[in-house]
């Protein structure tokens, strides 16, 4: 893997998008660290949002209900790629956002109009001027379709269900239960008519069933370097180049 490089010094934005278990977020934050960039992990965000309506016993098949109580709800995100965070009015739910009733619900809060367009405003204005890597399911189409890095992972099915049940911490008689829970999302995100799971029209796609992490984000760090490149913007110094590691 690409050693760590210094602290930010690049307005580079790569933009970081498919399903769940992927590899999307190690990869994403691998990336960051790679380039001595910020992580943002646009998911998250979704996550946050759905726990507050959840808490607050909003019915998250009710649209309206959710996109005025949504409005109320205050994210806050941690950029540092070693420890990202994320707080809901003013609450650290790095842990809760990862339950399954949360992860039963997102896909319905994420799919309001209302809630998109408030968390895209969010995220675009987190990004500011660049120097990050950001992850989700839009990323490359809808919130930063100008990103001069865009990267689409995907893998099968069956890898991806390995992966989301050891992230999870759960025994291999689960993971047929999460493959169809995985399959469910994808219906309910690729079929949504608001800023759907979609490959960016020139976005690279990258299989990662067979890649280890360290693969996938040295092929995402070589893109990203060549983008720099291209740009003038070398970022950080690396250590190869006589940098500081």
């Amino acid at each position: 893997m690409v050693p760590a490089a210094p602290a930010p010094a690049s307005r580079l934005v790569v933009a970081v998008d498919g399903p769940s278990g992927s590899g999307k977020s190690s990869t994403a934050r691998g990336v960051a660290r790679a380039l001595g960039l910020r992580y943002l992990d646009t998911g998250a965000m979704y996550r946050a949002v759905t726990w507050a309506l959840l808490q607050a016993g909003v019915s998250v098949d009710d649209p309206d209900a959710v996109a005025t109580a949504a409005a109320g709800v205050v994210t806050a995100s941690g950029t540092d790629p070693a420890a990202p965070t994320i707080h809901a009015d003013g609450v650290d739910v790095s842990q809760p956002i990862r339950s399954p009733e949360v992860t039963a619900a997102v896909s319905a809060v994420s799919a309001v109009r209302q809630v998109r367009s408030q968390l895209v405003e969010v995220q675009r204005r987190l990004v500011g001027d660049g120097g990050v890597v950001v992850e989700g399911r839009d990323i490359g189409s809808v919130v930063l379709p100008d990103a001069p890095v865009k990267v689409f992972l995907t893998a099968d099915n069956r890898a991806r269900a390995r992966r989301r049940t050891a992230q999870d911490g759960g025994a291999d008689s689960t993971r047929d239960a999460t493959a169809a829970d995985l399959a469910r999302r994808d219906r309910l995100d690729t079929s949504r008519t608001v800023s759907p799971l979609a490959v960016a029209p020139d976005a690279v796609v990258i299989d990662t069933t067979t890649l280890s992490l360290s693969d996938a984000v040295d092929a995402v760090v070589a893109l990203a370097r060549a983008a720099q490149q291209r740009a003038g913007d070398e970022g950080p110094a690396r250590p190869e180049d006589g940098g500081v590691p």
